[in-house]
């Protein structure tokens, strides 16, 4: 068989992966969820498109979440993994990112601040071919629990930072829901373990010329007694690992 043969024969293979893929892959990062994470999989598995998958990924959970994932793993659709130790966020989702099979690929926490109702309208600007990645964004009109506001201000100076420094003028950088083309999240080498995620995953898309649209979305915030994690460190780490993924190429 010739080159140009073995080529087309490869060609045609990965065009039947591609065909196979699922519409969307859900990657849902896990770690002491326990409370929410029964309802935040069945809104998951309720909400359009059909036929998505959903790849869990449990971050060393010590609540019982781990337990609770184990009825999951026989469940159509579903694909579970365990890592050992708590490694991070961003450890989890690059994880779940490299065991996920469909064509469009989206983030979303375990707890119940985001809503899967609006998976459809986060996906359809790549299905359109107009983008390569969508930033929900939680401060474009959407609905959302008013709280804490050192958090908004915090979250406006992070995301002025990246901005400046990436030439994107989003509304929202540390938005959870990120949906990424998979032949763009193969063209982009993660590295971050914690919350680092967020500005390296922007930082690396802007680097690579995609095309970056955002919608708004509706929020449900949580407070620190319903389960909040993330405080003040994260928000001073994220401005040091905006400048890193700045420079780092």
């Amino acid at each position: 068989m010739s080159e140009t043969q073995k080529a087309a024969e490869k060609e045609a293979k990965n065009d039947g992966k591609k065909a196979d893929a699922p519409r969307l892959s859900v990657v849902v990062p896990v770690f002491n969820e326990k409370k929410t994470l029964s309802e935040l999989l069945s809104r998951v598995e309720r909400a359009e498109p059909a036929g998505k998958e959903i790849v869990v990924v449990d971050d060393g959970s010590t609540d019982g979440s781990r337990e609770l994932l184990s009825a999951y793993e026989s469940r159509d659709g579903y694909r579970v993994i365990y890592q050992e130790s708590n490694c991070g966020k961003g450890a989890a989702v690059r994880r779940g990112f490299a065991a996920a099979r469909g064509r469009v690929v989206v983030v979303q926490d375990a707890d119940l601040e985001y809503d899967p109702a609006e998976y459809v309208r986060l996906i359809e600007p790549i299905e359109s071919g107009l983008a390569d990645a969508v930033f929900g964004s939680r401060f474009l009109g959407g609905p959302h629990r008013v709280l804490y506001f050192w958090h908004f201000l915090g979250n406006q100076m992070i995301t002025l930072l990246s901005n400046a420094l990436t030439n994107l003028n989003l509304s929202d950088m540390e938005t959870c829901y990120k949906a990424v083309r998979r032949e763009t999240l193969e063209r982009i080498e993660l590295s971050s373990d914690r919350f680092g995620f967020e500005p390296e995953i922007t930082a690396k898309l802007a680097r690579t010329g995609a095309r970056i649209y955002e919608i708004p979305i509706s929020y449900h915030g949580r407070t620190y007694a319903e389960g909040k994690k993330i405080t003040w460190r994260d928000g001073l780490a994220a401005f040091y690992w905006i400048i890193r993924y700045r420079l780092a190429d």
